[in-house]
């Protein structure tokens, strides 16, 4: 039997009419013998705005649910995760050529790596991409580099989190994405960069889609009050999780 990894996607009525572009990323990617990738797409809502976006593919399970952001859903969305590894995906955003093998490569060849990431590329409203200075050095990521990084750097962290590729039993135990209403998936990546060592590719692994629509992209998302709030639960996770005697591997 094949092993699997799980590929989670929060998506909104919104970013619906995205998915048929982030489902020709993902079919683009080729896997080493004996490994395949399910998607599992998972609807934050109940709504019949999405459903006609979602590809006719047995590899595609769709699921619906109440609101609650995108770390609800994606959270939902690992009720069906039956796989060794996920990787996320937005709605919106698209994998580069390559990706899932590379990170699978690095998880697979050193047990002591829990989560990797990769470079990621602005794809905008015209077509075109444009990168941005400050990508880490190729290579393992010890723990606590990423926070310490985020904290002297005005909580900008050098890896992207819309790029996680993570094993599963390590992101349950951490509990998942945050129960935060923004910066869940940056909550996340401090919670695993507490715990575990990662791993940067410096090759492409994520188009990030700038568009009018995006969350990230209205007022509310920056408004300061909210905006401190999260950034503080963040942290305050990530300082108690690294303080624990337990890190990933157990006993390693």
């Amino acid at each position: 039997m094949s092993r699997r990894i799980i590929v989670v996607t929060a998506v909104h009525a919104p970013s619906a009419r995205f998915l048929p572009e982030a489902y020709e990323s993902l079919c683009a990617q080729r896997l080493p013998a004996g490994w395949e990738w399910r998607w599992v797409v998972q609807e934050d809502g109940k709504t019949d705005q999405v459903a006609p976006f979602v590809p006719d593919d047995e590899r595609v399970t769709f699921r619906q649910g109440r609101p609650g952001g995108p770390g609800t859903a994606r959270m939902m969305a690992m009720a069906h995760a039956d796989g060794d590894y996920v990787k996320v995906l937005d709605a919106d955003d698209q994998l580069a050529p390559g990706v899932l093998a590379r990170d699978l490569a690095a998880l697979e060849a050193d047990a002591s790596i829990g989560w990797a990431t990769s470079r990621v590329l602005d794809l905008l409203p015209d077509g075109s991409t444009a990168g941005f200075p400050g990508d880490p050095e190729p290579g393992a990521i010890e723990r606590g580099t990423v926070l310490e990084y985020w904290k002297a750097h005005g909580f900008r962290a050098p890896v992207h989190p819309a790029t996680l590729f993570v094993r599963k039993g390590l992101l349950l135990a951490l509990g998942g994405w945050m129960a935060l209403p923004a910066s869940e998936d940056t909550g996340l990546l401090m919670a695993l960069d507490a715990t575990s060592r990662g791993w940067f590719s410096a090759e492409v692994g994520l188009l990030y889609r700038k568009w009018p629509g995006q969350v990230t992209s209205q007022p509310s998302h920056s408004e300061a009050a909210e905006r401190d709030a999260r950034t503080a639960v963040v942290q305050a996770r990530a300082e108690a999780l690294a303080a624990l005697p337990w890190h990933y591997p157990a006993g390693g």
